[in-house]
């Protein structure tokens, strides 16, 4: 996307958000499926992709009005507090507070499903696209890099323990606790090289999983009100040349 002026492109999915953002029922809430959803008050943090995945389940996969459900705006710290007072009945979040919330409550759609049946949420690498063709041997060298480091973690990820060095790295990098970390590994999905080439994620021009994405979000953040315009297609900020090289 052109932001400030840059004109960037995503070369790179770090992670399938999957099932580190969930929708969970409170035990005692009479939500034992989507289905039920009508009427109950649901929390999530808006303008986020737990509130994304939230309207695009109702509207697209579950066929239910948003209208027709109570979705209240909370931050995560809230959302724990809520749910233990018995004021929510279900929530749409992240850990930590998905795994407190987990702990008197039942997962009913995660993620990962609704990325499935509609479009996924991500965490990607961008890069200015002018910079990217002016430095053609970094961008091979960083990706292959990524490609290995990806291919090692799905070869072994018991291996990434708390105590483990990648894992320690990954502490260093962006903080938070060891223990935390490894168990937000299992959680994600790491897409390999050739997966991320593909239609699925950054192949396939308007088609792609990624500029689906993009079409589908600015589309959220215009109905929020959080920008002015959407584009119908997003495929010029979104290149497979890198994962593609990096696959061979």
């Amino acid at each position: 996307p052109d932001v400030g002026g840059v004109d960037l492109q995503l070369f790179w999915i770090l992670d399938n958000i999957g099932k580190s953002e969930a929708l969970v029922a409170r035990n005692g809430s009479g939500i034992n499926g989507t289905a039920d959803l009508k009427g109950k008050r649901v929390a999530t943090p808006f303008v986020s992709t737990s509130h994304f995945h939230l309207l695009v389940g109702l509207e697209q996969v579950w066929k239910i009005n948003p209208r027709d459900v109570r979705i209240l705006n909370m931050q995560p710290p809230q959302i724990v507090a809520a749910w233990q007072r018995g004021d929510i009945d279900a929530a749409y979040v992240w850990p930590p507070a998905l795994t407190e919330i987990e702990k008197t409550g039942k997962v009913i759609a995660d993620s990962e499903a609704i990325g499935r049946a509609s479009v996924p949420t991500f965490d990607g690498l961008v890069v200015d696209r002018a910079w990217a063709a002016k430095n053609p041997k970094f961008m091979a060298a960083f990706t292959t890099v990524l490609a290995k480091s990806y291919a090692a973690y799905r070869a072994n990820p018991a291996a990434w323990t708390p105590d483990s060095a990648q894992v320690k790295s990954i502490v260093k990098l962006i903080g938070g606790k060891p223990d935390d970390v490894a168990t937000a590994l299992t959680l994600l999905t790491f897409p390999t090289a050739q997966e991320q080439a593909s239609l699925e994620w950054l192949g396939g021009g308007k088609e792609s999983g990624a500029a689906r994405a993009f079409a589908a979000s600015a589309k959220f953040l215009k109905d929020q009100k959080q920008i002015d315009k959407a584009l119908d297609d997003y495929s010029a900020h979104v290149t497979d040349q890198y994962a593609k090289a990096a696959a061979k």
